[in-house]
């Protein structure tokens, strides 16, 4: 691997260890040349299906479109930014599991759903009334009463 401080075409190994539960391999690397350390990661290339819009275009699927739809929607949260990787982490490992090589861009829009409902409601009825072009009060009504149900226990108070 080239330094990319110096350019010099070669680079040491001086450390290696696991990192994101086993997804990568961290390697901390010399260069000989300028004597300047740096960090990589290894991940496994497995592709990842082509998303298929609702106009029936279809598209590569790129990370920095998904990050950035969860940071749009966790803006200005308390949520951490370990959580929002590990929640894209999560999510890109269901599309790679994914059994045909098209995904439909809706089933990726109901993944960031369900990793929002966990991360934080505010986001999740953020993102949602886009995803699903609320048009009134009473669809984020709906929403939200739907996200309350769950906790909300027996209606009867016990």
């Amino acid at each position: 691997m080239h330094c990319p401080f110096c350019a010099h075409d070669d680079t040491r190994v001086v450390d290696s260890r696991i990192a994101d539960d086993g997804e990568s391999v961290r390697r901390r690397r010399e260069c000989p040349q300028c004597g300047q350390r740096f960090t990589t990661f290894e991940r496994a290339d497995l592709g990842f299906p082509m998303v298929v819009k609702a106009d029936g275009r279809r598209e590569a699927y790129r990370q920095e479109k998904l990050l950035a739809g969860l940071q749009r929607a966790l803006s200005k949260r308390p949520v951490p930014t370990a959580q929002i990787d590990q929640a894209l982490r999560k999510i890109e490992k269901q599309i790679r599991a994914h059994p045909e090589r098209e995904i439909p861009a809706r089933r990726i829009g109901d993944l960031v759903m369900a990793a929002l409902r966990e991360l934080d409601p505010v986001a999740y009825v953020r993102f949602a009334s886009v995803y699903r072009r609320f048009e009134d009060l009473q669809a984020f009504s709906s929403e939200i009463q739907a996200l309350l149900e769950p906790k909300s226990g027996n209606k009867d108070g016990h």
